[in-house]
């Protein structure tokens, strides 16, 4: 079980207002896939520190309680988080799946949630944006798609890196975190320009921390 630091709340605590707020977002993504199907959906922000990774573990956990196949990609290869969520180790994972130096099945970690399975980013990487811009990526992402109904890529943020720009053009859709109080409006625009120019399709926005809210896991959803 995560710890404290570490909560998932729509695992602890299914029935509450900020997991309903979660299952929103995971209903609002399924009205935008009927007509263009999305299977790969990669989440990233302006900055660090917007809650993007806490986001990337409850969309998770809740299409994970609709009973789908879900996996978490951990492609953040320069400060890596999703791990801790589950406190498991890092030792292999997508930096060495990418590099050739195991099989995709040595790396996969199962998790307490039901349904949900990690693959964790490993050992960070000297080239990170060139591993993920390689045909190795491409096709893992497809070998994933052979066993997951739902595969939901971490980013580094899009202001700070290329590497969610080339991401976004390999997946069906994207999500994009900001913080209320911390994100500057310009500099998402920017981000998200960015992310359009590179082909990527948004499927919304989560504002964390939003003003008037007790705890900074709720959110709002909108396109």
């Amino acid at each position: 079980m995560p710890d404290n630091n570490r909560k998932i709340i729509t695992f602890e605590n299914p029935y509450s207002p900020v997991t309903e707020a979660y299952k929103t977002l995971r209903t609002n993504i399924h009205w935008s896939s009927i007509d263009r199907p999305v299977q790969t959906i990669l989440v990233t922000s302006t900055e660090k520190k917007t809650g993007k990774s806490l986001t990337v573990v409850n969309m998770a956990v809740s299409f994970a309680q609709l009973g789908k196949k879900v996996v978490i990609v951990d492609c953040d290869l320069r400060k890596p988080t999703q791990h801790e969520y589950f406190m498991k180790s890092n030792r292999n994972g997508l930096s060495h799946l990418l590099a050739g130096h195991y099989q995709l099945e040595q790396c996969l970690l199962d998790t307490h949630v039901d349904n949900l399975t990690l693959l964790p980013s490993g050992t960070v990487p000297p080239n990170p944006a060139e591993l993920l811009d390689s045909d190795r990526m491409a096709k893992l992402l497809e070998e994933l798609k052979a066993s997951y109904e739902i595969i939901i890529l971490d980013s580094p943020p899009a202001l700070i890196v290329t590497d969610a720009h080339i991401l976004a053009s390999k997946c069906d859709g994207v999500v994009f975190v900001v913080r209320s109080g911390k994100t500057k409006r310009e500099l998402a625009q920017k981000a998200l320009a960015y992310l359009t120019y590179a082909n990527a399709r948004i499927l919304g926005v989560v504002l964390n921390d939003q003003k008037g809210m007790r705890r900074e896991y709720r959110f709002g959803y909108g396109k």
